[in-house]
């Protein structure tokens, strides 16, 4: 894989302003696995209404307690090819647990962030 060049990353040229509106059902899907499903709703109404805020990827990486995702892993690759091929990536969904942050929806996409350069910043969604 061609590698894109580390000046080259920012957060303006790799990542949309605002979420997909696909992200939120995701999100949706994967917190009712957790949550009861009308908590679920209130979260990602709260998700919805959220102001989009910048993070860096090994912080967000290390509050979710979750492993770094091998970079051969199908998505995390499918990632770094959509920014190889200058397309941005949609800001990643995040609320926070009791004890660690949940990666609502955007987990590969993090990986994909990290192996870009672990510094680099992260527009989400935090409740």
């Amino acid at each position: 894989m061609k590698t894109v060049k580390k000046t080259q990353l920012t957060k303006d040229n790799i990542w949309l302003k605002e979420p997909e509106d696909h992200d939120f059902p995701a999100a949706q899907d994967y917190l009712e696995l957790l949550f009861q499903p009308d908590e679920v709703q209130k979260m990602v109404k709260k998700l919805k209404a959220a102001p989009t805020i910048i993070k860096k990827s090994k912080d967000i990486l290390r509050a979710s307690k979750l492993s770094l995702l091998p970079e051969t892993n199908i998505h995390v690759k499918e990632n770094l090819k959509k920014v190889e091929k200058n397309k941005k990536l949609s800001p990643i969904l995040l609320v926070r647990g009791e004890h660690e942050l949940i990666i609502a929806d955007g987990y590969h996409r993090l990986c994909c962030s990290y192996y870009l350069t672990e510094d680099l910043e992260v527009p989400c969604r935090l409740i």
